[in-house]
């Protein structure tokens, strides 16, 4: 055969397999992983004293990135699609649900640089490294929420996860530092390996990765492959409730959060949790709804273990203890973790997992803004007393008290108290997810978790405004114009969103069906 008739022959092949590109759709992730190269070279022809300017591009760049978001409301687009011959699903996807989780990375992502810019000078971080690591995982969480398919998935995963372990062990010389990023890194590999291992089961059964394609064919695949589908559904679940910190994939995060630099701690809080939760929800409802007895089930339980060990510990803390106020946010962010699952469990069990969903984006929302902020005012505090014990927060209330407030304001709205109205709203949206679900069992269990955060959460808010200790020594009045602005955005948020809950509310339609 002459070589044009093979061509010739290979044309419809080739064709089916053609890929179309929507730019204007992949502009989020895509701007924000060049930004991440652009800074990367021009660290190097910046002299030492210009180096602060990486962190001014940075800022530019993830607002950009964010009103890239702009064109694409109200708008479902789709690329990188294969042909209608070869199936005609697609592996990146722009819709509400895309557009929410975008806007919460992008933004948790911005709110970590303004609250970065003291930390990378004060804590001698190398400033080119720092701010490209910071891009690029922001780059690859906001690459995952749009992400169709399960090898797509996990290298979005894996990209926004590989950064963090090296901005966690940043600080050069600090031994706990180091072991932090390392126990992260080990414990992560080890996640990830797990959730290969089920995407290969859930491949072998389907013969696909893309999800819509999963849906499809899991319930029509022989019986005699049922155990392995089971396993690649649980698998599967595995290096995303990593991620989220549900337990019992938990125990890194009180040592990573307080090794690493606090910014870095208050990202991962947010941005990694984000990630974790985005996957767990479309590899569930998008790819595997026919195995919802499977994962509903898991996902309850781990939903009460988490949230149970997370303000177990976190009301344990002691608060004289060297970095008590960093361990207690990150146990508090395990027992938020649990809370966030409730709704994803509660997709297993509802005609409507759309409104689920959107129950744990809008709780997502509300956590991303308080809980960087309440990392902001640790930050501030830290600066003159580095030992981070909750004590040092002890009459902050006599030197600042605009910082004092916005804490104990952050504070209530993690515990869902007035006037954190938004925080209140948000965790009634979870609970009624879960009793519209049928999960009575699982409700009650968030409900005596909710009183048991309000023991610490109110603890630490009534230190703010207690008389100095006999010979503790007065924080400096003067504050870095970076962590104000990352307080001041903080709140304003969290005051906007209490004031007019229904705006997060809103997202419980999420486009994703």
């Amino acid at each position: 055969m002459t070589a044009p008739a093979m061509a010739a022959l290979a044309q419809p092949a080739l064709a089916a397999q053609a890929q179309s590109v929507d730019w204007l759709a992949i502009t989020p992730p895509t701007l924000t992983a060049v930004l991440a190269l652009a800074v990367l070279v021009t660290d190097l022809f910046l002299p030492e004293r210009r180096k602060p300017l990486l962190g001014v591009i940075t800022l530019a760049g993830l607002a950009a990135a964010l009103l890239t978001l702009l064109p694409l409301i109200g708008e479902n687009r789709a690329t990188f699609c294969v042909a209608e011959e070869a199936g005609g699903a697609c592996s990146y996807t722009a819709d509400g649900f895309t557009l929410v989780v975008q806007l919460l990375v992008l933004g948790g992502a911005l709110l970590t640089a303004v609250l970065s810019q003291a930390a990378v000078r004060d804590d001698r971080l190398p400033a080119g490294e720092y701010w490209f690591l910071l891009l690029a995982s922001a780059a690859g969480a906001a690459l995952l929420p749009a992400s169709r398919d399960l090898a797509t998935l996990v290298i979005a995963l894996e990209v926004a996860s590989l950064p963090a372990f090296a901005l966690v062990g940043l600080r050069r010389g600090e031994r706990r530092s180091s072991e932090a990023a390392l126990k992260f890194f080990l414990s992560s590999v080890a996640a990830t390996a797990v959730t290969l291992l089920g995407v290969s089961f859930v491949y072998a059964v389907t013969g696909t990765l893309h999800l819509t394609e999963i849906a499809e064919r899991l319930p029509a695949a022989d019986p005699g492959l049922h155990t392995l589908a089971q396993a690649g559904v649980a698998l599967t679940l595995v290096g995303f409730a990593f991620k989220t910190a549900a337990a019992p994939f938990h125990f890194w995060v009180p040592d990573t959060y307080t090794g690493a630099p606090v910014p870095v701690a208050g990202y991962l809080s947010v941005v990694g949790k984000t990630v974790g939760l985005t996957g767990i929800a479309l590899v569930t409802v998008l790819a595997f709804p026919s195995y919802g007895e499977i994962w509903g089930p898991l996902l309850a339980v781990l939903a009460a273990v988490t949230m149970t060990a997370g303000n177990t510990a976190a009301l344990r803390q002691r608060p004289g203890r060297r970095h008590s106020a960093v361990r207690l946010l990150a146990w508090s962010s395990v027992g938020q973790a649990g809370y966030l699952l409730v709704p994803l469990a509660a997709a297993a069990y509802t005609g409507a997992p759309d409104e689920a969903v959107g129950a744990t984006l809008a709780y997502a929302l509300m956590y991303a803004a308080v809980n960087l902020g309440a990392f902001a005012v640790v930050a501030l505090v830290a600066r003159t007393r580095p030992a981070g014990r909750l004590t040092d927060h002890r009459a902050l209330y006599a030197t600042h008290p605009a910082h004092a407030l916005a804490l104990g304001f952050f504070l209530l709205c993690l515990a869902g108290l007035p006037p954190g109205v938004v925080g209140l709203f948000a965790k009634v949206a979870v609970f009624s997810a879960a009793v519209d679900a049928g999960l009575g069992w699982l409700a009650v269990v968030m409900a005596l978790n909710v009183v048991v955060g309000l023991v610490y959460y109110l603890r630490w808010t009534a230190l703010l405004f207690r008389p100095a200790a006999d010979g503790a020594t007065a924080l400096p009045r003067a504050v870095p114009r970076p962590l104000t602005a990352a307080v001041a955005l903080a709140a304003l948020i969290g005051v906007a969103l209490s004031g007019a809950p229904q705006l997060i509310l809103r997202f419980t339609d999420t486009g994703l069906f």
